[in-house]
């Protein structure tokens, strides 16, 4: 695929996460909706299938399939042919939505031949959004939901990562971490001595890697392929690796089993 076409794309990605994020915060702002649980017709799945339609909208005009968590899953065997796919999530961090501390987002990617080469990630609440775009790197902007996108916005972004001087900094959970992630970063404190932990929800967690507010992500518990598809081209346009914890290899999307392995950026 050409750069020209992929920075089409781009820009038809970034417009269809910005329009999610339009129909996720009309239903987060609304003041009388008590987001408890994910259940028929619950804010929560309202704020999951309005972004999904606005989403799909936008997508299907490309006449590129589109795999999203809240689409109809087809059968592998027709799966199985598509060299190129969208995978979309349009609400990613449930626990982060009815917590209602903004830490959720829309994710969007382009995979081909099972690989991510391009990905969105955009944060409704701050307007934050991340980009990246095999071999043209990547970038994170601040968006105006109410913006009439171009290139020329998208061009505008700051190049991720950026360098800083912290201490080593893993991503995960304070409270939560599994015996199998204290194992792994005990080599990392025995080489760095303290290890922060830096907290954070949804794809948001793959994005700090990228732009350089962490060296390492591991996730021992389980994902799907729309949570991470759209963080992993985003990495990986930064420059980093998103690994299978046993194979050490890429990640790779549309498999019989969506089911993730455990992974690690870095």
């Amino acid at each position: 695929m050409s750069n020209s076409e992929l920075n089409h794309l781009s820009l038809t990605a970034a417009e269809a996460a910005l329009k999610g994020g339009i129909e996720i915060l009309e239903v987060y702002n609304n003041e009388t909706a008590q987001v408890q649980t994910k259940g028929d017709d619950s804010p929560l799945t309202q704020a999951d299938t309005r972004a999904h339609h606005a989403i799909m909208k936008i997508l299907e005009p490309t006449g590129i399939p589109v795999l999203s968590e809240e689409g109809k899953h087809l059968p592998f065997e027709e799966r199985v042919n598509w060299s190129q796919l969208w995978i979309v999530d349009p609400l990613d961090g449930t626990k982060e939505f009815i917590k209602r501390n903004g830490e959720f987002t829309v994710n969007i990617a382009l995979v081909e031949n099972g690989r991510p080469i391009l990905g969105v990630v955009y944060v409704p609440v701050t307007g934050e959004l991340y980009l990246g775009t095999k071999g043209q790197g990547a970038v994170k902007l601040i968006i105006d939901s109410e913006a009439e996108l171009s290139s020329e916005h998208l061009s505008q972004g700051k190049s991720i990562p950026i360098k800083m001087e912290r201490q080593f900094t893993a991503v995960g959970s304070r409270s939560h971490m599994n015996v199998e992630t204290e194992d792994f970063l005990k080599t990392y404190r025995e080489e760095h001595g303290e290890v922060a932990i830096l907290s954070k929800g949804s794809s948001l967690k793959i994005c700090m890697v990228a732009e350089g507010l962490a060296d390492v992500y591991p996730r021992f518990a389980p994902t799907m392929e729309w949570d991470t598809a759209a963080g992993q081209a985003v990495v990986e346009a930064a420059g980093f690796s998103m690994l299978e914890k046993e194979s050490r290899l890429p990640l790779r999307y549309n498999k019989e089993d969506l089911l993730n392995p455990h992974f690690i950026v870095l």
